[in-house]
This record gives structure tokens, sequence and C-alpha cells, in this order.
């Protein structure tokens, strides 16, 4: 997923990569300042303006965007918080046009949430910032840094999505 001159980045879902073997010979990587720089880097572009949605709307919205349709238990279950606390952020984010709430069409008892044109509009714009955000960053760093950092792209997608 490289870079463009305008600074944007590919959308393309990573591909798959192989599995790290164990044991394999190679340097040792200081894994706590992997984890310090990767937390740091995420806390500094979570600092822009998220439209005015808590950390918790944003994921719920951002969850809804990418998986379509969702139950409401399904997507308590998929954001990992109690059903009331769903309950309470889907409220606001159906308040300000960004989810719509319908009765599930096989069963009467069950909801699906789905993502409205304003959410995706509101997604798009904070995924924009953060890119840019962070093409800003990397424009100060040297040639060979972002060779570097080219090169680790694979490994850490994998990593991003072995979680």
């Amino acid at each position: 997923m490289g870079m463009s001159a305008a600074g944007t980045a590919s959308l393309a879902e990573p591909q798959p990569q192989p599995q790290p073997q164990s044991g394999s010979a190679g340097p040792a990587l200081d894994a706590a300042r992997l984890r310090v720089a990767v937390l740091r880097l995420s806390r500094r572009l979570r600092k822009h303006d998220l439209a005015g949605l808590t950390p918790s709307q944003l994921s719920t919205l951002s969850y809804v965007g990418q998986s379509g349709p969702v139950r409401l238990g399904d997507l308590a279950a998929a954001e990992r918080i109690a059903p009331s606390t769903l309950t309470r952020v889907v409220n606001v984010l159906e308040d300000r046009g960004y989810l719509r709430r319908q009765p599930a069409p096989d069963d009467a008892r069950a909801f699906l949430v789905t993502v409205t044109d304003s959410g995706m509009d509101v997604l798009e714009q904070i995924r924009a910032e953060g890119t840019r955000m962070l093409a800003d960053i990397l424009r100060t760093l040297p040639a060979d840094q972002l060779a570097a950092l080219e090169a680790a792209l694979p490994s850490l997608e994998w990593l991003a999505g072995s979680g």
C-alpha cells in the first residue's frame, strides 16, 4: 500500500502474508519499542477532529460501514461492549443521521443497523484527514527511512490483521 504523490494511501485490502516462522534466523526486534511506537503514532493520528465522535462511536460507525447491515447483538459482540452501551452509542449515531436501525426481515424481535450516506461521508472525511496527517508526518522522514517503512508494510499489515 504505497503513498501517491498526492499523499493518499491505497484503499485496497492488504494481501494475506505468510505467517512468520518461529525460530527463524534474523535480527531480534525490540517488541516493546515497536509497541510504544505504534501506540504513540496511533494516538498522534487520533488527535484530529473525529467529527465530534467519541472513539466508541467512531469504532461502531466504522464497523457498520465496513460490514454492512448488522444485527445489534452481533455488533455488540464485535465491538466487545455491553448491549445496553451499544444501544446508547447507536442512539447517538442514529440521532446524528449516521446510522439507520430497521427491523430484521427474518426476526421481528431483532434490529439491523446500516450506515447512511451521511455516515459514509463522515467516515470518508475522517479517513482522508487521517491519511493527510500521516502523509505530512511521512514527508519529514529521510528517503532511507521511508524505504524501510515501505519494505515493512507487508509485515505490519499481516500483524494488524492477525489479532
